[in-house]
């Protein structure tokens, strides 16, 4: 029987495989930026453009007219009445930003060295946020019954006879306003002062001690400087928020003061929309100028 001889096998070549699909890294963060981006644009960038093309508007009782004016900002910055608004303004940040920070500095470092347990803390912490859980309106108003001409504070000064007549300047003038404010916006300032003294390594305060420094060299040398990231951030949310209040003053005061935001309002009730655009606009020029004042004195990355 004749002997088969099988075929011989063919090597099969395997086809290389195609690496994988890269795209370059700047394309890769362009595409990770790209949400964020169109949400800031649509509802943050897109309607400051809108209010500065607006405040180049022509307008009168009726309506408004697309137009390229500058009169808006001729009767913005000319008007002595304007300026003296911004001033009062002004004082108004100033005067609640120092008792804020000096308040809500000394809260967070009661909480945060003088608690010793977290449990504690966090309980601390959340009574004081209790009166948050109600409106800013309500909060505000509280204050009527108790610094009114026959409020609380009045008549109990009265029963004790340190007064013979009810102090005046109590409620309706600006001493109500920046207490108010002061009581409003504390916690702003709190919040981000305690997470900043939680941040801070015990290990530095027992060091200090034991190299010889007092309580007040330990505060002044360690502690303050280490907690001025917080104290950045503090300043920034409560700038930002009495820049833009205006119920708190129009109440508080009984309209006997007068702020930037609350002279929009008012111009925006009469249909000025163009005028209290450019208002708008320098309120935001000198509020951006503040916090760029304040992020170049203290670097707040470090708590970002």
């Amino acid at each position: 029987m004749p002997m088969v001889v099988p075929p011989p096998k063919v090597a099969q070549v395997e086809a290389p495989e195609k690496p994988p699909l890269r795209l370059p890294p700047m394309l890769i963060s362009w595409l990770q930026a790209a949400p964020l981006t169109v949400i800031l644009g649509a509802f943050l960038a897109l309607p400051i453009l809108m209010i500065a093309v607006v405040s180049f508007w022509d307008y009168d009782f009726a309506q408004m007219y697309p137009d390229f004016v500058t009169f808006n900002y001729t009767e913005t910055l000319g008007s002595w009445v304007t300026w003296k608004t911004y001033l009062n303004t002004l004082k108004y940040t100033f005067l609640v930003w120092s008792l804020t920070l000096f308040i809500g500095f000394w809260v967070a470092y009661f909480l945060a060295f003088h608690i010793r347990t977290s449990a504690m803390q966090t309980v601390l912490f959340l009574v004081c946020t209790v009166p948050f859980l109600t409106s800013n309106i309500i909060r505000m108003i509280s204050w009527i019954p108790v610094l009114g001409r026959n409020g609380l504070v009045n008549s109990s000064l009265i029963e004790m006879g340190l007064i013979a007549r009810p102090i005046e300047w109590l409620l309706y003038s600006d001493f109500a306003v920046v207490l108010a404010m002061v009581h409003l916006y504390t916690l702003f300032m709190v919040t981000p002062i305690f997470n900043t003294m939680m941040r801070i390594d015990r290990a530095l305060v027992e060091a200090a001690r034991d190299a010889g420094a007092s309580g007040w060299q330990i505060l002044t040398n360690v502690i303050i400087p280490l907690s001025k990231p917080g104290m950045a951030i503090g300043s920034i949310f409560v700038v930002t928020l009495v820049m833009a209040d205006f119920s708190t003053v129009q109440v508080m005061s009984g309209g006997q003061s007068a702020s930037v935001a609350l002279m929009m309002k008012n111009q925006m009730s009469l249909l000025q929309y163009p005028a209290a655009a450019a208002n708008a606009v320098v309120l935001l020029v000198l509020v951006l100028l503040m916090v760029a004042g304040i992020l170049r004195i203290v670097d707040i990355r470090k708590e970002l």
